[in-house]
């Protein structure tokens, strides 16, 4: 490792139980907070309105966020909460507004508490913010000195959510065993701290693959249950620790590259993030050589309805053109497929690797589909 570890571990306080938001009063205070600005999307907050109290001492000051979370919009909320003499920013929402309140509650130098409506990610866990500009496009990433102060998850309003955003987050989350490992299981004699981000990994995986498709069943059916509260959880808490203690060796490695690789053909602009970081999964599989993996992956795959082939993205191996945009965009300079160290020759994974890669998972499905045809026949 050229750089040493830094551990984020963990919000300073976290809760997930039913109820949790209309104990606000209660929870808050032990600090004094008297006046919270509330800062949520139009969606996100017709989700979680009705789980606030209906009475409170508090002095809720609500404000919406513009759609995106950039440098310039975090400002306008830091502003807008010291010109109404905010005590504590509370970030309603999915991953961009819980973005978005962590990098204003930085500059305005308040604490930040974080309710997410969505379980499709860890952005309430982690102490950073993604940033775009207006276009949404991808700009930069910043990590902030100090972790949210409290975490509050209301499973019944992820419940309710759309259900392609479990879906994906499940996905996402898995990722976080296949591109951890891949980066950590190279270093000799790892630190507690990564020894935690690898466990926690592993987690990632043992629990969505255990109880991934139970926990979408609930999410059908509206009806709470264990498997769901462990998957949610899982995505959100776990997740969020892989990162947390593994820095930058528990991020992110193939499977997010080719995910931008990925974003590079519009017919995939439709499609989640996490489920093109799924299909990212299996590429990174492939150039890792661990072809059983993707066979043992692919039934759950099929349950979980997430794309394991070019057609399931929309394109097609006939695209020449734009598998090879593909290839190019997931190992340009600064993509973090080069992190992996698969090669037996020493070098790093270029454009040609990922386009064979390509090839070789569209063979090993069909493959896969035709052992299972065989064996029904007899």
């Amino acid at each position: 490792m050229s750089e040493p570890i830094i551990v984020r571990g963990a919000p300073a306080l976290y809760y997930c139980e039913t109820g949790i938001l209309s104990k606000l009063d209660t929870l808050l205070e032990p600090y004094g907070f008297k006046r919270v600005l509330v800062v949520h999307g139009e969606h996100s907050w017709q989700a979680a309105q009705p789980f606030f109290p209906q009475q409170t001492r508090l002095t809720l000051l609500q404000l919406r966020y513009n759609g995106e979370c950039t440098e310039a919009e975090a400002q306008r909320v830091a502003d807008y909460a010291h010109a109404e003499q905010a005590d504590v920013i509370l970030g309603v929402g999915g991953g961009k507004v819980l973005d978005l309140v962590k990098a204003a509650g930085h500059v305005a130098q308040l604490e930040t508490i974080l309710a997410p409506t969505l379980a499709s990610n860890c952005a309430a866990w982690t102490p950073l913010s993604v940033f775009y500009n207006e276009d949404g496009q991808f700009t930069t990433y910043t990590i902030f000195p100090k972790s949210s102060l409290m975490v509050l998850v209301e499973p019944t309003i992820s419940l309710h959510a759309p259900i392609p955003y479990l879906r994906a987050g499940i996905a996402d989350t898995l990722a976080k065993w296949y591109e951890a490992d891949v980066l950590i299981r190279k270093v000799n004699n790892p630190s507690l701290a990564i020894q935690i981000a690898h466990h926690a990994a592993h987690l990632c995986r043992s629990i969505l693959l255990m109880h991934g498709e139970a926990s979408i069943q609930a999410a059908e059916s509206k009806q709470l249950s264990d498997a769901f509260i462990q998957v949610i959880e899982t995505i959100i808490m776990a997740g969020g620790m892989v990162g947390g203690y593994g820095d930058y060796m528990g991020r992110i490695a193939g499977a997010h590259a080719v995910h931008n690789g990925l974003t590079v053909a519009p017919a995939t602009h439709d499609r989640l993030h996490g489920e093109k970081v799924a299909y990212g999964i299996l590429i990174q599989l492939v150039l890792e050589r661990n072809e059983q993996e993707v066979w043992d992956l692919l039934p759950f795959y099929k349950k979980m309805k997430l794309p394991y082939h070019l057609a399931g993205l929309g394109l097609s191996l006939e695209d020449h053109e734009t598998l090879v945009q593909i290839a190019v965009g997931t190992t340009q300079p600064q993509e973090s497929i080069h992190l992996m160290d698969v090669k037996k020759d020493g070098s790093s994974i270029n454009a040609d690797d990922v386009y064979q890669a390509i090839f070789k998972l569209e063979g090993l499905v069909y493959e896969a589909e035709d052992r299972i045809s065989a064996s029904v026949m007899i």
